[in-house]
């Protein structure tokens, strides 16, 4: 019973300081993340020594409180609805370096190492492997853009093989 009441207790106590104020989040020392109405906060993850951007993706309270105690990148698949462990299927396990949080508190900054890994379900580095021309449009339905990594890191359909594809149409 007491064990019960313990679990119940914990998983109802918040795992951050509350917001209570505009200068305390601002300027304070304590985290007090701002979740949006989903539950999720938006997180750039770099990679520590290049700086290049890696990806994109959102954490619930869970994955940002993992993340911080394990030094190992957790997420929230907003397409699978589960908690994802970065790197766990394809072995390329994002170590975190530093975490970052802007001003208001509603956005997180991860810089992490992969090694010679990827963050990138498609089998590149970045998640950010196109660049989008700038200038005049000559056409308005099909914008041609351009990769900037050649070289894949590994092959998707050997590293996930019977698992969904999280790109959603």
């Amino acid at each position: 019973m007491q064990i019960a009441i313990l679990s119940f207790f914990h998983y109802f106590t918040p795992m951050f300081k509350k917001r209570e104020s505009v200068l305390e989040v601002e300027e304070g020392k304590f985290l007090s993340p701002k979740f949006n109405d989903e539950g999720l906060i938006p997180v750039i993850t770099t990679d520590h020594k290049s700086g290049d951007v890696l990806m994109h993706g959102y954490m619930n309270e869970e994955a940002l409180k993992k993340t911080i105690e394990t030094k190992e990148a957790y997420y929230w698949s907003r397409s699978r609805k589960v908690l994802w462990h970065k790197g766990k299927s394809s072995g390329f396990i994002q170590k975190v370096i530093e975490i970052r949080i802007d001003d208001d508190q509603d956005s997180v900054w991860m810089k992490v190492d992969i090694a010679d890994g990827a963050s990138c379900h498609v089998g590149y580095k970045s998640c950010f492997y196109r660049e989008v021309p700038l200038g005049k449009i000559q056409n308005q339905e099909k914008i041609e853009m351009e990769f900037k990594e050649k070289k894949k890191k590994f092959d998707p359909k050997k590293i996930y093989k019977n698992q969904t594809n999280p790109t959603k149409l």
